[in-house]
């Protein structure tokens, strides 16, 4: 027997309003599905730093530009996948946020979120292409 599952595809222009939109509709989905005000957070925290992300350093506000994603959520994990036009990147070269070095500079931060409070975090291609894994908190 296999879970209720919801498949999602949408795609925005580069927009931070239609990111937001999105967020609202994930946060009413996870809702439905029964996740925690904790999980729910996490979760909305990492998808505005992937979308923003997407938007602004991906697609650099480009209108013409799109940005595609695809999320589906069972009642014990949530997976998304967010893909930009951009040329992509190395999540590699980013410099470390939390480096000596690197505290006063705001580069890095936002992907440091995302692997903190995602379950797993994983880019693809040329970097313009982002999954994320958040596993449901299980109440005691």
């Amino acid at each position: 027997m296999s879970a209720t599952r919801t498949v999602t595809e949408l795609t925005i222009p580069s927009d931070l309003g239609e990111s937001r939109r999105v967020m609202e509709l994930i946060e009413d989905a996870l809702h439905a599905k029964g996740y925690t005000e904790h999980d729910i957070f996490a979760i909305k925290l990492a998808l505005e730093e992937a979308l923003v992300n997407a938007i602004k350093h991906g697609n650099q506000m480009d209108p013409d530009k799109r940005v595609f994603v695809v999320y589906h959520i069972t009642p014990e994990r949530f997976d998304i996948r967010i893909t930009d036009e951009g040329d992509g990147f190395n999540p590699d070269d980013v410099p470390d946020p939390t480096a000596i070095e690197n505290l006063e500079r705001p580069c890095g931060r936002g992907l440091l979120l995302m692997r903190g409070f995602m379950t797993e975090v994983e880019y693809h291609g040329k970097g313009n292409i982002v999954s994320m894994v958040k596993v449901r908190e299980v109440s005691a």
